[in-house]
């Protein structure tokens, strides 16, 4: 028979355990806002390197056992083809830290179903990020995409060079996750595709606009 104090100190543990909100939200969450990017703008190592900082994030909270896909759209030219961000994050459904449901499938994420609001579009700690109000304000996401999830054709810059610029030259397209702006105009409150980032790809460019280089991450399974 084992000593009381064991028992208790068994008990406690196993109390602990059930009220860590960190046990309870990383079991179900497929959808997380990045609580840092790259430290260098909209340069992300490309695509793979996007995803690499969404596998390293999920894997921090103890949710790396699903495969992690940055929410990015690239532009192709020269032979290169372009990327959808849509077509890479799986079917859905998607739920944040605390399992609330952002979408049900790829159809309600770019419709009038999409659940994003400050309250909703946590990090991976799930921890809300800041938006229109806070300081510093850091609703600008990393998109390079179309309202409807896929990519701008070739041309105009609106990927900074599909995440690989970091200096004055190019743009990227953002979205608010808190989908607050200026005023009540649909891009203004629209979470992947309100506008073009100004002053370059640089950390410091994202910064005047109201960023911080981060963006949306989905398990694909």
């Amino acid at each position: 028979m084992r000593p009381k104090c064991i028992e208790l100190v068994a008990a406690a543990g196993l109390l602990a355990l059930a009220a860590s909100p960190g046990v309870a939200q990383t079991a179900e969450m497929s959808f997380f806002v990045t609580s840092a990017g790259s430290g260098k703008g909209a340069d992300l190592g490309g695509l793979e390197g996007a995803d690499a900082i969404c596998q390293r994030l999920a894997q921090a909270v103890g949710a790396g056992g699903k495969t992690w896909r940055a929410y990015l759209s690239t532009q192709g030219a020269g032979g290169v083809v372009a990327v959808n961000a849509r077509d890479r994050i799986g079917a859905g459904p998607w739920r944040n830290a605390k399992g609330t449901v952002i979408a049900g499938s790829v159809a309600d994420l770019h419709g009038a179903a999409a659940n994003f609001t400050k309250q909703t579009a946590l990090n991976e700690k799930g921890d809300p990020v800041n938006g229109r109000g806070d300081s510093p304000n850091q609703h600008d996401m990393l998109t390079g995409s179309q309202a409807d999830g896929t990519a701008f054709g070739p041309g105009e810059d609106r990927t900074c060079g599909n995440y690989t610029r970091s200096g004055a030259e190019g743009a990227v397209m953002l979205g608010h996750h808190d989908r607050m702006g200026l005023d009540e105009s649909p891009p203004a409150k629209s979470w992947n595709m309100s506008h073009l980032s100004r002053g370059g790809c640089s950390q410091d460019a994202l910064k005047g606009t109201g960023g911080a280089g981060l963006f949306y991450c989905f398990a694909t399974n």
